[in-house]
């Protein structure tokens, strides 16, 4: 048993409709709880930065692209990932007021909040000694992202764990496909994705199984909050400056798209080990939800096949013509 600390009453910190339903998946978050701090190594951002690489910036410095050997689609990566992290004060907010501040909810967020608080601190570290990135725009997009506190905001402790679960499982797969990017490149880089995306996949390990404890309990209430949440589904980092065209490159380097989002997020959890299909004593109004939810799976895993087939079929004329002459043949007018 770890003692939790009394950071305020439960019942004064999330809405009223969610006390009893937290209360009673309390056993389970601290089992979970325990769970995680067996499961977890503690490990230290200053051992993994390459700080013998760093040197200083003169008065005048003006970053270039040529000083970094990191391609483009890993720097837009990186830089949306740094500024994701950078807005960990928000999530603590919406996480405290979705769960509580107290017993092992209020642990768990704490714990989360702090081991968290290390991915921004090793990731901007080795961007500003290596100069992957430019500094003067890395800083000048976190105090936007930061001024901005734009963040998504589930409305319910149902619909938190839905959210984070998902959330933190494509957090995961895009720092882990950022860091596989980074390898050949630069094997500092991977080994610091690759552990900051062992700490996001714990974490996502405790919110999905805290989410199937609540299916469980109230199906209802879960199944109408995962409609919401797969359906209006949103990564937090829409406040970035320039997000849209940085996701895009990301998207098209196959970092993280809509087939990353199906084969390993909407169809191995929600259809697979949350079985929505097979979820029993519905209310009429979560019938309706579940029925959306696997339309809409199913919608998106037939434009996934798509894009899938797509790229394929690019990587194959890639093989075979080789890259320069495929981009040649692009620019050249219809």
């Amino acid at each position: 048993m770890h003692p939790y600390l009394p950071v305020g009453r439960l019942e004064d910190m999330v809405i009223d409709s969610d006390v009893s339903f937290l209360a009673e998946l309390e056993p389970v978050a601290e089992k979970l709880l325990e769970r995680h701090l067996g499961a977890t190594k503690e490990w230290h951002p200053h051992t993994l930065v390459p700080w013998g690489r760093g040197r200083d910036f003169e008065e005048g410095y003006e970053w270039s692209p040529e000083e970094s050997n990191l391609s483009a689609e890993v720097r837009s990566a990186l830089y949306v990932n740094l500024l994701t992290e950078d807005n960990l004060p928000y999530y603590f907010r919406d996480n405290e007021r979705m769960f509580g501040g107290s017993g092992p909810w209020g642990e768990w967020v704490r714990l989360w909040t702090a081991e968290e608080g290390r991915h921004a601190t090793v990731i901007r570290e080795y961007l500003t000694v290596t100069r992957a990135i430019d500094p003067v725009a890395l800083e000048r997009g976190r105090m936007t992202q930061m001024s901005r506190g734009e963040v998504p905001q589930p409305p319910s402790a149902a619909d938190g764990m839905c959210y984070v679960t998902l959330q933190e499982l494509a957090t995961r797969i895009s720092h882990r496909n950022t860091g596989k990017r980074i390898e050949s490149q630069d094997r500092v880089g991977y080994d610091i994705m690759r552990r900051v995306a062992i700490d996001e996949n714990h974490h996502f390990l405790f919110y999905r199984d805290v989410a199937q404890a609540g299916f469980e309990r109230n199906p209802s209430e879960m199944v109408q909050a995962l409609e919401r949440q797969v359906v209006g589904f949103a990564m937090p980092g829409t406040g970035i400056p320039n997000f849209d065209a940085h996701s895009k490159v990301i998207a098209d380097a196959g970092i993280y798209d809509l087939v990353n989002h199906y084969e390993l997020i909407l169809e191995p959890i929600v259809l697979g080990f949350w079985n929505v299909a097979a979820l029993e004593g519905l209310s009429p109004e979560a019938e309706v939800a579940r029925d959306n939810v696997i339309r809409y799976v199913a919608k998106v895993g037939r434009v996934a096949g798509r894009l899938k087939a797509r790229r394929e079929a690019r990587d194959a004329e890639i093989g075979e013509l080789g890259a320069e002459e495929v981009a040649a043949r692009a620019s050249q007018p219809a």
